[in-house]
């Protein structure tokens, strides 16, 4: 059944900002629920496995960051990536120190995309205004626009008003523009360029690069990469009389030039042909994916997934710098050997790490001693932060206890722990029409509605925007003839959705969006992404990532084994009062979800039907009712078993207790 929506309470007024509340249950009514763990945030867990090997050190090393999503509480359910936001504050400042005291440089490096994906970025208007803040207290040294940052215009402009301002010329949008509400005309949102020297005397240009992206609002211009190269003040930026050190690209842009959306490969050639002697490194995101390229002997690139489950490494060595006055082979770590081609003659060197997002990673490698050592007054503070934001907003309001975990990849389509299966069930029970509750009906849902996975243990506020935060409502075309009903799932199986959401991952309710988000396990559908996706490997320790890239497959800084991925349908559907004899009935209301509406329209009409959006779509229930709400009410309707005590299981990949 329906249930019905509630407005939220405003928050304290220290944080100034309304809540969203997009046809939620109310969250006040339910339980909260936490566990005392050590530590960490409260309802999180420690990691069991730990790094395999120290980091190399070399020149010039990196830390980076992408597709955090608002995942600045960590993983509360899945211990390989239960560190919080104030544990990597405590974390980087410990590797800043310690480059000083090797005499090497290290740079923070962040490429975007900041909220839609998780109740601390999102429970709040415009998304990630109570996140961000949080995000600030990392002391990055270049950080780019993300697409999340631009589909909605109040969400553009808090990004323009205030984080541009926040990091200044750190801040860097080379192709991305908005129209500045003081004077009318575009702008960057950051700057087109940064050149700067290190502590050590590297100097250092800077681009920011977004993937061509079409579903920005009006208020903002995204310049195609094809036409940025070719704008005087690029060609001038590269070719600059003053001495290049190393060119830093970073982008929200697959590194992989295999991929159809990157263009971070065009640049790298662009630079390259004019300045063929000077390094270059590439930071990338946007695929949610673990991933190393080499473009050639001196340019490579580095992507670190997704949702603060990994921290990327990047160390370099051998760079020719007149000005460089650190340790060129830093003493007492294990240093960068690696050649980026077979036969390079080039005097660089590198290595690359993949860094589960957990306290005894961070801990090992920024003391390698006893845990009292590593928390920093600093991180601390911003761990008490994200505490006192997540009570604020209610986000461990409980609605039930999952009773098994349920993952979107892991487990084939049709199985009892895959969550296609559970949407299926809760469709079924939950998205009715009272007045139409006797009418047969089929409800449809892209799986792209599905972000993430669902972890046995409590199913809070906060795991209602983790596992659907988008507002997709129900639409429907009422009496439809079961000869064709029956068939618009295997037709919407093999059709094209609106834009590049797709089985990738999908957005908020917009206009002329566009994403290519994959989701963990839908790398390896894609016969071009196979070589570097998430590739498995059985061993015999905590399931997780196994990732194969350019130089191999011990990139991964913590030994996993294998995560089963199984290939999912685009859609699926929920089945409800037919008849209970078997036989078939003569019309059938067909529901879908507003985001692909006009899809199902043609299919129906390509079938022999005559229908309009205009005149035979209309809202199967209210607007406000979305894609959000029927996973709370089905868990409040079904999941009551255990609370508010809920079992908690290990995570994806684990059987289930």
């Amino acid at each position: 059944m329906k249930s019905s929506t509630s407005t939220l309470f405003g928050l304290a007024a220290s944080f100034g900002t309304a809540l969203a509340c997009g046809g939620c249950t109310n969250p006040l009514e339910a339980v909260v629920h936490e566990r005392n763990v050590r530590r960490l945030q409260p309802e999180a867990s420690g990691a069991i496995s730990g790094p395999k090997a120290p980091l190399e050190w070399g020149m010039l090393n990196f830390l980076h960051t992408t597709d955090t999503h608002g995942w600045l509480e960590g993983h509360l359910k899945e211990e390989n990536y239960g560190a919080d936001w104030g544990d990597f504050v405590s974390f980087s400042r410990h590797m800043v120190q310690k480059s000083g005291n090797l005499g090497v440089d290290l740079l923070l490096v962040d490429t975007g995309d900041l909220h839609d994906g998780n109740g601390l970025s999102d429970a709040a208007l415009p998304n990630g205004v109570l996140s961000n803040p949080i995000f600030d207290e990392i002391a990055y040294d270049a950080l780019t626009i993300g697409n999340h940052e631009l589909y909605v215009t109040d969400i553009a402009y808090e990004t323009f008003s205030n984080f541009s301002k926040v990091w200044g010329e750190r801040y860097i949008t080379s192709n991305v523009q908005i129209i500045n509400p003081a004077t009318g005309a575009y702008e960057y949102i950051g700057n087109k360029y940064r050149y700067f020297t290190t502590p050590h005397g590297l100097r250092i240009m800077t681009f920011g690069v977004l993937f061509d992206f079409t579903g920005n609002s009006n208020v903002s211009k995204v310049i195609k990469a094809a036409d940025m190269i070719k704008q005087d003040w690029f060609l001038t930026a590269v070719n600059q009389p003053g001495p290049i050190d190393v060119f830093l690209v970073i982008g929200h842009n697959p590194v992989r030039t295999t991929d159809s959306s990157s263009t971070l490969g065009l640049i790298q050639e662009t630079i390259r042909a004019m300045r063929p002697n000077v390094p270059i490194q590439v930071f990338g995101g946007h695929s949610h994916i673990r991933d190393f390229q080499v473009y050639d002997d001196q340019s490579t690139g580095l992507e670190s997934g997704r949702y603060c489950e990994t921290l990327g490494w990047v160390s370099i060595g051998g760079i020719n710098s007149s000005t460089f006055t650190g340790n060129k082979v830093p003493r007492g770590v294990a240093n960068p050997t690696r050649k980026a081609t077979n036969g390079s003659t080039s005097s660089l060197v590198y290595s690359r790490r993949y860094m589960d997002w957990n306290r005894l990673t961070f801990e090992y490698h920024a003391t390698n001693s006893q845990e009292s050592t590593f928390d920093y007054h600093s991180g601390l503070r911003v761990t008490g932060k994200i505490t006192d934001v997540r009570k604020k907003l209610n986000l461990s309001a409980l609605y039930g206890c999952a009773p098994a975990t349920y993952c979107a990849y892991c487990q084939p389509y049709g199985s009892a722990g895959n969550i296609f299966t559970l949407v299926e069930t809760a469709l079924s029970d939950i998205v009715v029409n009272k007045s139409r509750a006797a009418n047969a009906r089929y409800v449809i849902v892209n799986t792209g509605s599905i972000r993430f996975d669902l972890v046995k243990g409590p199913f809070t506020y906060d795991d209602s925007f983790i596992v659907s935060p988008f507002d997709d409502a129900f639409q429907f075309i009422k009496d439809v003839p079961y000869e064709m009903a029956h068939k618009v799932l295997a037709a919407l199986n093999g059709a094209a959705l609106p834009d590049k959401r797709n089985i990738f991952g999908s957005m908020p309710r917009l206009v002329d969006r566009t994403c290519a988000d994959p989701a963990l396990g839908q790398i390896s559908e894609e016969p071009e992404l196979k070589a570097r996706g998430i590739q498995r490997r059985q061993t015999v320790v905590a399931p997780g990532y196994v990732t194969a890239d350019d130089f191999g497959t011990d990139g991964d800084d913590t030994v996993h084994s294998v995560i089963p991925d199984y290939p999912q349908p685009k859609y699926v559907q929920g089945n409800a009062s037919f008849p209970t004899n078997g036989t078939t009935p003569a019309i059938v209301d067909v529901v879908f979800l507003d985001y692909f509406a006009k899809i199902v329209v043609g299919i129906l009409n390509n079938m022999g039907a005559t229908y309009t959006y205009e005149k035979d779509v209309s809202y199967y229930l209210d607007r406000s009712y979305t894609t959000q709400n029927y996973l709370p009410d089905y868990a409040k309707a079904n999941w009551q078993a255990n609370v508010p005590n809920c079992p908690v299981g290990q995570g994806i990949g684990y059987p289930d207790k």
